[in-house]
């Protein structure tokens, strides 16, 4: 047991949410495990898993099993990466560092957002894998392409573009909580953040506290107040598909596009050079009411076949649900919040822990169902075709 734990064992993504919820203060919680307006689409994603059941096979020969698998070319561990979340460094100091230095241990890729608190240089100088980067298409398209140049520069294996943020989606928690980063010095919040005495002392030790990708970088935006103007204002809703091509071009690299939700947009998604896609709906954080990922990821499959590899995200809580995301067609999936609470929990060693939980309920579901090598599981794996309340007509 690691020695951040007090609590006793933890054996799931639950305990480490039990442990995230104590010792993050309740804005950056709540950023990170809540949805948009009424949440009945994040709630959604998780749920609909439990709708999917399993094919228990006996006696056969469960010796020699393999994890081993590939993502947009790149060999990983197994099919699992870790998502690009925004304001992963308040979770805990340095968190995006420490995370891509988890994954990097644990063999999977680490993807880092636009809207990190780390910056894409302060990663690259603090870890030696490469890692891949998440784009935003903002209205300032000279700054869009400086962040592209300096992915390139920090040799990012892959470029991971999100087409569903257009507008942003009301979260009511983060409105009701006031987030900013830094938390602003209100009585509610000085309260809050004296009962989380490691995370303030952890925060006072470093100077990342703001979205080093952008202040300093885009124009006019020196500090914080200016910078929370410009990001109300930035997010694009004139994003299109000529965008894509022009930022594929611009790119020259790996490009994976990332919310990708209806079997028309995946079929746009197919024809547009791009290498992989990630049936996604922002884990419920953007339009209230969509089906979830994984409900949405069958007819995507179907419409798009092999043409462009299908990755998904939203909902991953075990490796229970990795197989059954696998089984229904995804070449790989990404986690958000999991991570995010191994990471609340206890830094870099709480992310080693949430990945070790999910390869071994992966290889021992794996086993279960009669499988040794994971690049065989497919739908012969489920106890039929998977009846999914949302599921699209």
């Amino acid at each position: 047991m690691s020695r951040f734990f007090t609590t006793g064992p933890v054996t799931s993504i639950e305990d480490l949410r039990v442990l995230a919820e104590r010792r993050v203060p309740r804005m950056f919680y709540d950023y990170a495990d809540s949805g948009s307006y009424s949440e009945s689409t994040y709630r959604a994603n998780e749920d609909d898993f439990s709708q999917i059941k399993l094919r228990q096979r006996v006696a056969v020969d469960m010796t020699n099993r393999t994890l081993a698998s590939t993502m947009v070319g790149q060999p990983v561990s197994m099919p699992v990466a870790l998502a690009p979340t925004g304001l992963t460094g308040m979770q805990h100091a340095d968190g995006e560092i420490l995370a891509a230095r988890a994954a990097a241990k644990a063999g999977v890729p680490f993807t880092l957002s636009t809207m990190s608190i780390c910056s894409i240089e302060d990663v690259a100088e603090n870890t030696d894998a490469p890692f891949w980067f998440q784009l935003y298409v903002m209205r300032d398209r000279n700054f869009i392409d400086r962040l592209i140049d300096r992915a390139k520069a920090a040799q990012c294996s892959a470029l991971v573009l999100t087409l569903d943020l257009q507008i942003l989606g009301q979260r009511h928690k983060d409105v009701k909580n006031g987030l900013s980063t830094p938390p602003r010095m209100t009585i509610p919040n000085i309260i809050n953040l004296a009962t989380k005495p490691r995370w303030c002392l952890n925060m006072l030790r470093t100077q990342r506290r703001t979205f080093r990708n952008i202040v300093g970088h885009a124009q006019g935006v020196g500090d914080l107040r200016s910078l929370s103007s410009w990001t109300a204002e930035q997010f694009d809703p004139r994003l299109n598909w000529d965008d894509v091509k022009r930022i594929r071009d611009r790119w020259g690299g790996k490009l994976i596009l990332k919310g990708i939700l209806d079997p028309e947009d995946a079929e746009l998604a197919a024809q547009s050079g791009a290498e992989a896609m990630i049936v996604s709906n922002h884990g419920g954080r953007q339009l209230d009411g969509a089906i979830s990922s994984i409900a949405a990821l069958p007819a995507i499959v179907e419409t798009v076949g092999d043409r462009i590899e299908v990755l998904m995200d939203g909902g991953i809580r075990s490796g229970q649900d990795v197989i059954k995301a696998l089984a229904l067609g995804a070449h790989g999936v990404f986690i958000g919040r999991a991570f995010l609470y191994g990471l609340g929990a206890g830094g870099e060693a709480g992310v080693t822990q949430c990945l070790d939980i999910i390869r071994k309920e992966l290889d021992v579901t794996m086993a279960m169902c009669g499988l040794r090598d994971v690049r065989q599981v497919d739908e012969r794996i489920l106890a039929g075709r998977p009846a999914l309340a949302n599921r699209p007509f």
